[in-house]
């Protein structure tokens, strides 16, 4: 290009430089389209979405645009006014598990979680399997639950990489110090908790209803605290996350208020710290992400989709959860609102299947989360991993959860939270699956390895709705061009 044509970033002042379309130019003497130009980037030519215009012998560009041509993640901050780019990461590895079925047509399976403990070898990581094999059946005119390996413990387990393959070095079973009457000794099962409120459990056929366990977990994510050598845990049942022993033993359970009254489980102390509004959970759809920072202070829990607050109108909300507790005092401290991506500028994608999967606090202002679309293969449009900002985010802990008061956070429309000056979470890009083809609907483990290398892995869900030889547990780790601390 000619030294008079150059790609300025102070376009913005000039084109609405966030969406593929460009705006009104201010006036100039010659506005032209540049479609002769040519893009390379690193050697390669490249073909931006949205092309060039020149205006008065200078190329401007969509900052969208200019970041696919140089091989940036782009982002847009509305409630700031800013604009993000970030590097690309390199895909560096992937790895299968090799395990034997569990059972006819139940895959092994892990991936719900991920975390790598200070001091193991950087191959090293612990995951879980959620509450076990699970799927629904029409039985009866209804769509149940079905658990057809009822027995199932939910087990911690101690993985490693190496040479493509993800090997299980060692599985950690959960277990209350005592009977549990469920099942007749120490170990806990996946079943749900509290009859009437939780899904009922089925048999595999869904005729057969079954018991209930008050110490049932679905495990959805886990961190690890350095200061005790511990475990915890995020389970959708309560919601609640569970603090667990290196060995595998419950010690106790953070719930929201009001929760222990509907349930009896002794051998596990309750609790009652989480705000009230939490018990206003979407089944299925619980906390989701646990993460504690590397100083052992404070630890963060997500929730997966909207509250169902006031009721199942907020399914489409964009507006998530995310809450700070003081690990010190296991007493809630803040609490953020996490915008999850717009579903009108996907193709056929619905609000309410746009869900967080995971969370890592990689220190008290920063978080990694997980957010993805319910959509497969080529299907698939979202599956990112975004570095989250708190610094600028607003805390609304013990706000905007009584509709009597007011709206609620989930009912509240994008201009309500900046009619309240209520600041979301930041967020940037730091990985796009989509773009590397993942073929997968659930990135559910992701972990942070040197604060550049990050690591995620898929939840299979023991292939009882789709269990083909390809639907198995990968794990892929990733380069990144700089360094999250």
């Amino acid at each position: 290009m000619k030294n008079k044509a150059i790609i300025a970033l102070a376009a913005a002042a000039l084109i609405l430089t966030t969406s593929t379309g460009i705006s009104s130019v201010h006036a100039a003497d010659s506005v032209m389209p540049a479609n002769h130009i040519t893009y390379t980037n690193n050697g390669k030519i490249v073909t931006p979405a949205s092309p060039a215009v020149e205006v008065d012998s200078r190329l401007y560009m969509p900052l969208r645009a200019l970041g696919e041509v140089t091989g940036k993640y782009v982002d847009w901050d509305e409630f700031r006014g800013s604009v993000a780019l970030t590097e690309k990461p390199e895909l560096t590895g992937k790895y299968k598990l090799n395990a034997a079925n569990l059972a006819e047509g139940i895959k092994m399976g892990i991936g719900s979680s991920l975390t790598h403990v200070p001091g193991d070898p950087d191959n090293v990581f612990y995951s879980t399997a959620d509450r076990g094999p699970n799927g629904q059946v029409e039985a009866g005119g209804k769509t149940r639950r079905t658990f057809p390996l009822a027995s199932y413990t939910p087990s911690l387990y101690k993985i490693q990489i190496d040479q493509s393959e993800i090997k299980i070095l060692e599985q950690i079973p959960l277990k209350v110090n005592g009977k549990n009457p469920t099942t007749g000794n120490a170990h806990v099962t996946g079943l749900p908790n509290i009859k009437g409120r939780d899904e009922a459990p089925f048999d595999a056929k869904g005729e057969k209803g079954l018991a209930y366990d008050p110490y049932g977990l679905d495990i959805e994510g886990l961190a690890y605290n350095a200061k005790d050598d511990t475990f915890w845990i995020s389970d959708e049942y309560g919601p609640s996350i569970v603090h667990v022993k290196r060995d595998g033993t419950i010690i106790e359970r953070i719930v929201p208020k009001g929760w222990a009254a509907q349930v009896s489980a002794p051998l596990v102390p309750a609790r009652e710290v989480l705000p009230a509004v939490y018990n206003k959970l979407r089944q299925n759809r619980g906390a989701e992400g646990v993460g504690i920072t590397p100083d052992g202070k404070y630890m963060f829990m997500s929730m997966q989709s909207p509250l169902r607050n006031p009721d199942k109108s907020a399914d489409n909300s964009r507006q998530l959860r995310i809450i700070k507790l003081d690990l010190a005092t296991l007493q809630p401290v803040a609490e953020y609102v996490y915008m999850t991506e717009d579903a009108k500028q996907f193709t056929g994608l619905e609000q309410a299947d746009i869900v967080i999967s995971d969370l890592v606090a990689v220190n008290e202002n920063t978080l990694l989360i997980d957010e993805r679309d319910k959509n497969v293969g080529d299907k698939a449009q979202l599956k990112r991993i975004y570095a989250v900002d708190l610094t600028t985010a607003t805390n609304i802990l013990g706000k905007y959860d009584d509709e009597k008061a007011g709206e609620t956070l989930e009912q509240m429309s994008l201009a309500d939270l900046k009619l309240s000056n209520i600041l979301p979470l930041a967020k940037r890009t730091v990985l796009d699956a989509v773009e590397h083809r993942y073929p997968y609907e659930k990135i559910e483990g992701v972990s942070l390895v040197n604060g550049n290398t990050l690591v995620i892995v898929n939840d299979n869900d023991f292939g009882v709705d789709s269990p083909t030889a390809d639907n198995g547990t990968e794990l892929w780790t990733f380069k990144l061009p700089y360094t999250i601390r």
